[in-house]
């Protein structure tokens, strides 16, 4: 059984997604045997092992707006496998989630919840990609070029040959370095949402209604970017 595979049969990728992803299944297996070394010495890796794929738990087939960020946050347990999300329970959220809060806010007037669980936007069609899939807990860009590039690479351009109706949100150079990659795929860009950048171009950047625009010209309806409260929500 292919590695990919064994992910469609645990349910941590979708079918069509494994598919897709085919041509870089030695890759996947490569990243396996090094997450597994990276435990066997005692650095471990975060988001948990189920949680490393998520972004492509929902089909392919399903994906409407596509959002790259870097890699997951290095903080202990914050991560859940979407990128800018963190658990619930975490606060105070990552300076960047609030600045995107923030933007929320005043692009579409939608209150931001007081957790920071963005699974509600994944459910959307909202594909929430990092680059590096894992990172080394308390050490950001550890795992950069250990090899997850060419596979979330290769889920870009997957992305593209399906074509739309799709759109992407670039946030900061790293981000809008994959254009090249996104053939007919349209997207909205501004620089980073991050506390050293934000006041350079993100706030006033209205990413969210520009992208709905895009999904609406090309025929799809716009995602709503409402974020759900949740009980389970610790009282700030």
């Amino acid at each position: 059984m292919s590695s990919l595979a064994g992910l469609v049969e645990k349910g941590r990728v979708a079918a069509d997604w494994a598919e897709a992803l085919a041509p870089v299944d030695d890759r996947v297996a490569a990243m396996g045997r090094f997450l597994r070394d990276e435990d066997a010495a005692g650095r471990g890796y975060q988001p948990a092992a189920d949680r490393v794929f998520r972004a492509f738990e929902r089909p392919l087939a399903d994906v409407r707006v596509l959002v790259v960020g870097q890699d997951p946050y290095p903080n202990p347990s914050h991560p859940i496998g979407l990128s800018f999300a963190v658990e619930r329970h975490v606060w105070p959220l990552p300076p960047s989630l609030v600045n995107i809060y923030v933007e929320l806010r005043d692009d579409l007037g939608i209150t931001p919840p007081r957790h920071g669980d963005l699974s509600a936007w994944a459910d959307q069609g909202v594909m929430l990609l990092n680059r590096c899939l894992t990172v080394r807990p308390g050490d950001s860009n550890s795992h950069q070029g250990k090899g997850w590039e060419a596979i979330t690479e290769r889920a870009i351009s997957a992305l593209a040959e399906r074509g739309g109706p799709a759109a992407a949100i670039l946030w900061g150079r790293h981000a809008q370095s994959l254009k090249p990659l996104l053939g007919p795929i349209p997207w909205v860009e501004s620089v980073h949402p991050s506390p050293l950048s934000a006041r350079r171009g993100f706030f006033g950047s209205k990413p969210f209604s520009r992208v709905n625009r895009l999904l609406e010209e090309q025929g799809a309806a716009p995602v709503d970017w409402t974020l759900p409260t949740y009980d389970d929500v610790p009282p700030r």
